[in-house]
């Protein structure tokens, strides 16, 4: 009869050992029909302490307004974009006061047929007009 050795480690011993190091586990799921890739999802999942995570220069919990109850940079953030909203009503207005649709490019004629638009935005280019 051979020996049987046992590891002495207990399990709180190898959660210790794996949250002090930490583990990397990586994979891919696809989803495919008929050789037709519907999904991917890639996975990359980090298992560590928190002082581990941080030594590796992993901290964004710290900044999540979410997580850290933060509201305030939540806030912020809301008006800054009611604010770009705002100035981005009031660009619409002044180009529409102007005859400009809005998001068009200035060079283009909006009325013309599309192989109009090329040769028109080509005579720009060279100096001539129609």
């Amino acid at each position: 009869m051979t020996p049987v050795s046992r590891s002495t480690d207990s399990l709180a011993d190898i959660l210790e050992r794996v949250l002090d190091k930490g583990v990397v586990i990586a994979g891919d799921i696809m989803v495919n029909i008929l050789d037709i890739e519907l999904l991917t999802l890639k996975v990359r999942l980090l298992i560590a302490s928190v002082d581990t995570a941080r030594d590796m220069g992993i901290d964004w919990w710290t900044s999540d307004p979410f997580l850290t109850g933060n509201r305030q940079s939540q806030g912020q953030l809301e008006a800054e974009n009611r604010e770009l909203k705002e100035r981005i009503e009031q660009l619409e207005q002044r180009m529409q006061a102007a005859g400009l649709p809005a998001g068009s490019d200035e060079h283009t004629q909006i009325d013309a047929p599309p192989g109009d638009r090329v040769r028109s935005h080509e005579r720009e280019r060279s100096g001539t007009r129609r």
